[in-house]
């Protein structure tokens, strides 16, 4: 079989979903010229091959899992998916379809005829396969912790649905897992494997099987397989191929009687063997030639395949004490198998990923090999398999429209295409040929081509085991980086990111930068995959995430103790201005597609990409792991600079103005020649008052939350400085001493801020309480409110650490305190109401009711609380 060359030709094309079908849902088989297929999903087609073309289309309610004809009643039974068994009449009119070209998609202009749901013969959410002898229907179902062998009467077209007469049952092994719990939406990833076998009678000796499952066995390895009991009743058998790999038996006149008597599973049920692995095909051969002709003999070896290879062949034969015994071999074939098929002969036909080899149990290889049986009537001690070169069959089965001499299959690839291969498979021996130079070049010539096809896929399997190995080791790093951050969520981390700001000039403007330090101080090394995903928000925006800009920056080859450095810019934008507070928030995010996704591609050429196990579509295409390492808040205070602090000769950066201003313009053009130009800064200073806004605090909790660290100053310069820490000119403050500092915002308007103590009164019995006060001062009223907000927030949280650490505050004068709560309260609702007669007013009379509203405002912004 070495030489083996198949014609193949193509029927029919049909349309499968998205990288192609795959192996256990597919369905083929024929009755007559008609060809009945299941793509594995909804549909199941009708092919006439004498006319070549599709005859009709079926819509069933659900996936077709198997399906049967039957040619005494002209019938077809099809399993749905988690529905039952639907009975549909082949003589009901159809609509036939024309097809120009049989490699073109045969459904494209096909009509599809839906299948009435009351031609469900057998409801039952739980059957996984079915078939049939004579007119008796056998079903497997799944029970919560058991298989279930079901016997039925054979179904009609145009029977009644509903429940059927059920005539046996009987639970098989407890120890059979179910393959997939009913009621769940997920089909079972191995279904189980059901056929008949029959012992052959002197009346019915030449007569056909009684099923399209259904193959007749001799005598002496009936009864040696079955039993004593099975071969004087001269019952059917009935084969039950398991997932979990058990070959189980039960003889079919015992489970007709077990309904009126039943009797013990473990006596009506047998086990045969077990292959260890899901069982994806059984059937049976004759290995010995026959005096009757190979149409009349009897078959004389049963054969089971598993789903990765495993194969069981079981024959009569004599031993050395003349005893006939059970005779039973298991090889080792190429798998996983997709499909497998066996027309009577000595051949075994069975799909891999690679593609479809038949071996021969009667010989054992090519007819060149010296490894033959061991004796007459034996089975072979080894299994060779020769290839067909047809690649990619996901479903099979012989055809009974064999030419003759040879074999003629039908096979569905898994593209859809419905093709036949006819096969030579005579074992006479051929004459020896006379070979010559070119006979023997062209030999060489294809055994190089194997040396190099097999070299070329050792080298693209070493490849992808090597892609594979990197990608364990990046998710073996991933996981201990993942577990170092997650444990360190208090104190120092293993992977730290610290965030500062920093004025700087770029293309004759000023900006303002963040500067990102990531730090890695684990032992670990972040490779392939990792990046540092900066988000910056604004905090005028909220929670509007449409608002926020994400950089993200790869970190690859971060060993310990290296350091990455990501400079963005905050701003100003395209308008001048700078909205702050602004949020920057620092990630490591790790890309599942980037680290693994080369490893699921395929990287053999001889496999089918669409039966890959995993590919990297399943992969999103943002998937991975956000490991968050630091948020950090850039408000007002940090971005304040101080051109009165710059020491000579270093000159501070011109305010930035907004560019375009169209009132700064107007104002600038009207001054009078040999004047000084009129700015509308000096403008505002001069008509408007500043803005202000105060808070205080005693000195006690100032003087307890600085700390040691400011020892040396006054409490009023330590303030200053704790309130500039995160600003690049803070050195500068610190080494003057100040009390006060006048500053730029980002849009050019100057703000000061004063600190200074004071003595509140009238809160305590015991005395005045010493405090500090915060002024803010600035002339824009929004730059004020940015100013005065980020001094509360640093408030804020001292207050929060404070309380923490058990600090109590002093005896107070409730009093005091209402009155200021109704004060405030008294101004909150004069607020309201200037703001509704705002609405009412017109723009002349609405003047002094802003004015009133700036001023209600700014006492709102002053209270005379004190933060103790």
């Amino acid at each position: 079989m070495a030489g083996l060359a198949p014609r193949v030709h193509y029927l029919a094309g049909f349309s499968c979903p998205a990288g192609g079908l795959t192996a256990g849902g597919p369905r083929v088989l024929h009755l007559g010229a008609e060809v009945f297929l299941a793509a594995g999903r909804e549909l199941v087609y009708v092919y006439d091959r004498e006319a070549r073309q599709l005859t009709a289309v079926y819509r069933f309610p659900g996936q077709v899992w198997h399906l049967e004809a039957l040619a005494l009643r002209r019938a077809l039974l099809v399993l749905c998916a988690r529905r039952g068994i639907y009975c549909l009449s082949l003589d009901q009119a159809r609509r036939s379809v024309s097809q120009s070209d049989g490699d073109e998609d045969s459904e494209a202009a096909s009509p599809v005829t839906p299948v009435d749901p009351d031609t469900c013969v057998l409801p039952d959410a739980t059957l996984c396969a079915f078939t049939v002898l004579g007119d008796l229907l056998i079903a497997l179902a799944q029970g919560p912790a058991q298989w279930k062998v079901q016997l039925f009467e054979c179904p009609s077209p145009g029977a009644d649905p509903g429940p059927r007469g059920q005539i046996g049952e009987v639970e098989l092994s407890t120890h059979t897992p179910p393959a997939g719990s009913p009621g769940k939406s997920q089909a079972p990833h191995f279904r189980p494997v059901l056929c008949c076998v029959s012992l052959p009678s002197s009346r019915a000796r030449h007569s056909p099987p009684q099923g399209p499952r259904a193959f007749t066995l001799e005598g002496p390895l009936f009864g040696l397989l079955f039993g004593a009991d099975a071969a004087v009743l001269e019952s059917p058998v009935i084969l039950c191929g398991l997932p979990d790999g058990q070959l189980c038996s039960v003889v079919l006149k015992t489970l007709v009687t077990s309904r009126s008597a039943p009797g013990d599973p473990k006596a009506l049920v047998r086990i045969l063997h077990h292959l260890e692995e899901p069982v994806a095909f059984i059937g049976a051969l004759r290995t010995e030639p026959s005096a009757e002709g190979p149409e009349d003999a009897d078959l004389d070896c049963l054969v089971a395949l598993g789903h990765h290879g495993r194969t069981l062949a079981i024959k009569a034969s004599w031993d050395e004490a003349g005893s006939l015994v059970p005779e039973l071999r298991e090889y080792c074939l190429p798998g996983p198998v997709l499909c497998a098929a066996c027309s009577g002969d000595s051949h075994v036909y069975h799909s891999t990923p690679s593609g479809l080899c038949v071996v021969d149990l009667a010989r054992g290889g090519p007819p060149e090999d010296p490894v033959q049986s061991d004796g007459p009537g034996g089975l072979p001690p080894l299994l060779c398999p020769t290839s067909l070169g047809v690649c990619s069959v996901v479903t099979l089965s012989v055809s009974s429209r064999s030419p003759a001499g040879g074999t003629e299959l039908l096979a569905l690839s898994a593209k859809g295409r419905l093709m036949t291969c006819c096969l030579d498979l005579s074992r006479e021996p051929a004459q020896p040929t006379r070979v010559t130079a070119a006979d023997t070049g062209r030999k060489i010539k294809d055994l190089l081509c194997g040396i190099s096809t097999v070299s070329e896929r050792v080298s693209s399997l070493k490849k992808a085991v090597d892609q594979r190995n990197r990608a364990l080791t990046c998710l073996n790093e991933a996981m201990n980086v993942s577990c170092a951050l997650l444990a360190s969520r208090e104190g120092a981390r293993p992977v730290s990111c610290t965030t500062t700001t920093a004025w700087s000039r770029r293309e004759l403007q000023d900006v303002l930068t963040a500067t990102c330090l990531l730090e890695n101080s684990s032992g670990f090394r972040l490779d392939r995959g990792w990046a540092l995903c900066v988000q910056v928000l604004p905090g005028s925006h909220g929670s509007d995430s449409g608002s926020a800009v994400t950089y993200t920056v790869p970190v690859d080859q971060l060993g310990p103790g290296d350091r990455r450095e990501v400079t963005l810019l905050l701003g100003p934008g395209a308008d001048g201005a700078l909205d702050l507070p602004v949020t920057v928030s620092c990630a490591l995010f790790l890309s599942l597609r980037e680290v693994v996704g080369g490893a699921l591609a395929p990287t053999d050429p001889f496999k089918d990409p669409s039966l890959d196990g995993c590919p990297p579509d399943v992969l999103p295409e943002q998937g991975g792991i956000c490991l968050p390492l630091s948020e950090h808040t850039v408000d007002m205070l940090q971005g304040l600079r101080f051109p009165g602090l710059a020491a000579p000769p270093v000159q501070a950066p011109a305010p930035c103005h907004p560019p375009g201003d169209p009132v700064g313009t107007f104002l600038e053009t009207c001054w009078r020649p040999g004047s000084e130009p009129v700015r509308p800064e000096s403008l505002r200073a001069k008509y408007l008052p500043p803005s202000v806004a105060a808070i205080r605090a005693s000195a006690e909790l100032l003087r307890a939350a600085l700390g040691d660290s400011y020892s040396g100053v006054s409490l009023c310069c330590a303030t200053l400085q704790w309130l500039l820490a995160q600003n690049a000119a803070v050195d500068a403050v610190r080494a003057r001493a100040l009390t006060s500092v006048q500053a730029v915002a980002p849009d050019g308007t100057e703000i000061r801020l004063i600190v200074h103590e004071v003595a509140v009164a009238d809160l305590c019995p015991a005395g005045p309480v010493q405090a500090v006060e915060i002024q803010v001062e600035s002339s824009s009223l929004a730059n004020m409110c940015r100013a005065h907000h980020a001094v509360i927030g640093r408030m804020q949280r001292m207050v929060v650490e404070q309380a923490a650490r058990g600090s109590s505050p002093p005896d107070l004068r409730v009093q005091y305190l209402h009155q200021i709560q109704a004060n405030h309260e008294t101004l909150l609702r004069e607020v309201q109401a200037l703001r509704d007669r705002l609405c009412t007013e017109d723009e002349a009379s609405s003047q002094a009711t802003a004015e009133r509203l700036l001023q209600v405002y700014q006492q709102l912004r002053s209270p005379r609380l004190l933060l103790l």
